[in-house]
């Protein structure tokens, strides 16, 4: 007799609905981001920063997931932009029943690209697929180098990387070469960027990269 795990069942169906949710997102034509990082890595601000440089050219919405509290979604409203919030009261991750809800918040159709900043954490939404087109991890230099090495998942998973806040690089000792190295250890294909939202180092090359992408989807998609 074969069994299945509590948490298998749950996989196999937060799968289900993510698998409807990414056909509803390609007859809409967006591009949907997963934005992942340990918490205070600057998920928000990267979505910030990157909101001045695309929104005046393409619609963009936000769904923020934040285990209490709605600060991040209070900031991201600033922009006049769609957004919908998502408070998951303690659970470290989100699923995609809860993107499901949120999404019927938003207007799909009329979006270019939706970014979902996930709950600050690098174990638990590993594991869970939410129907994005690209998973991106966001570390800190203050982290360490070896978080790829540590949470290996998350990495592997993902196909960019920010190595966000290195305006700090000077004051902190960090060693970006070993950290990246090991980023490429786990995931070879990793895209890496550079980024800082305090004085904007990389944050067009991350713009481009979501601009290039928004277009080959396009190109490729059948309709």
């Amino acid at each position: 007799m074969e069994i299945i795990t509590v948490e298998q069942k749950i996989l196999k169906k937060n799968d289900e609905i993510a698998t409807e949710l990414r056909k509803k997102f390609d007859e809409a034509n967006v591009l949907v981001i997963n934005m992942v990082s340990s918490p205070g890595s600057g998920k928000t601000s990267i979505i910030e920063r990157t909101l001045k440089i695309i929104s005046p050219a393409l619609s963009v919405g936000v769904i923020e997931g934040d285990i209490q509290t709605s600060l991040d979604a209070e900031r991201i409203a600033q922009f006049n932009i769609p957004v919908a919030q998502i408070i998951t009261n303690g659970t470290c991750h989100l699923e995609a029943r809860m993107i499901e809800q949120a999404v019927n918040q938003l207007p799909l159709k009329d979006l270019d690209v939706l970014f979902i900043e996930n709950v600050g954490n690098l174990v638990c939404p590993s594991s869970y697929y939410l129907g994005e087109h690209a998973r991106v991890v966001i570390m800190s230099v203050t982290e360490g180098e070896d978080k790829p090495l540590k949470y290996p998942a998350m990495f592997s998973k993902s196909c960019v990387l920010l190595m966000n806040k290195i305006d700090l690089l000077p004051h902190i000792i960090f060693d970006i070469a070993k950290a990246k190295k090991f980023a490429l250890k786990i995931n070879p294909d990793l895209k890496i960027y550079e980024t800082s939202c305090y004085d904007n180092t990389g944050i067009m090359q991350w713009c481009d990269w979501i601009t290039n992408e928004l277009k080959l989807r396009r190109c490729n998609s059948p309709s």
